[in-house]
């Protein structure tokens, strides 16, 4: 992140990313989104560990990890409108944090410090994901895990988004988009064990409908599949939208 060379993404996109409002609460489980990625930090995430989420804005997933589970957290964003609206979002719910507006290729964190290490849609904006990989590893403690989790775009999700809005899928590196490719880019010598694997029920939120059908219509298929996706019984790898890099340091 210290040029442009190799990301798939200008600063100019984060930042019109984080322009968009949002409502000063913790997220709603009623999002199956949320629930996905709830589900997955809670087994890692306990009260007093030291969290971290790397392109956190705009701070929800850390304000309910704060809130629900009693972590010390930290978030890093290279959005200075994004790092803006996790202050108010935490100011707003009176919950402890700590912030950085940083890039995570020359931050000013302690390496080897964070129980867990997280980040949701963030390596596959890289050409070359491994130096990106690398860094998430640098911060986990001895003992901690780094959870790298990346759209599912490999399968049903990535033809779909590819139909309604292949500009959009293009900014995404699809090479990585699956378990044996995940687990490749990990190389370092403190690595205990490193695994990947399809997490979560189904989520239209990772498809921009809306590029193709009227609003209205993408808005009640979203809900629909949304719906769906929280009565689901157990999860199916077909449809589930994340695939996750588990990484436990020695």
């Amino acid at each position: 992140m210290q040029n442009n060379e190799g990301r798939k993404t200008e600063r100019a996109y984060w930042e019109a990313v984080s322009e968009k409002p949002i409502r000063y609460r913790v997220p709603s489980k009623f999002n199956v989104s949320v629930l996905n990625m709830t589900q997955l930090l809670q087994r890692y995430v306990k009260e007093g560990s030291r969290y971290i989420e790397i392109g956190c804005a705009p701070g929800k997933i850390l304000a309910w990890a704060a809130q629900a589970l009693k972590a010390d957290v930290t978030g890093l964003d290279y959005s200075k409108e994004g790092i803006a609206k996790c202050c108010k979002l935490f100011e707003a719910l009176e919950l402890k944090g700590t912030f950085f507006h940083d890039d995570l290729f020359n931050h000013h964190m302690p390496l080897g410090s964070f129980d867990v290490v997280a980040s949701f849609g963030v390596i596959e904006h890289f050409d070359d994901v491994r130096p990106a990989v690398q860094r998430h590893i640098d911060l986990v403690k001895p003992g901690g895990v780094a959870l790298i989790a990346v759209p599912n775009y490999g399968g049903i999700y990535g033809k779909l988004q590819g139909w309604f809005d292949a500009p959009n899928l293009s900014l995404h590196n699809l090479e990585i988009m699956k378990p044996s490719a995940l687990v490749a880019l990990v190389k370092s010598p403190d690595v205990e064990s490193a695994q990947s694997y399809p997490f979560g029920f189904m989520s239209p939120w990772i498809v921009n409908f809306d590029k193709r059908l009227p609003r209205f219509v993408a808005k009640l298929i979203s809900l629909g599949v949304n719906a769906l996706g929280l009565i689901q019984f157990f999860p199916v790898d077909i449809v589930s939208p994340m695939l996750v890099l588990e990484i436990r340091k020695k």
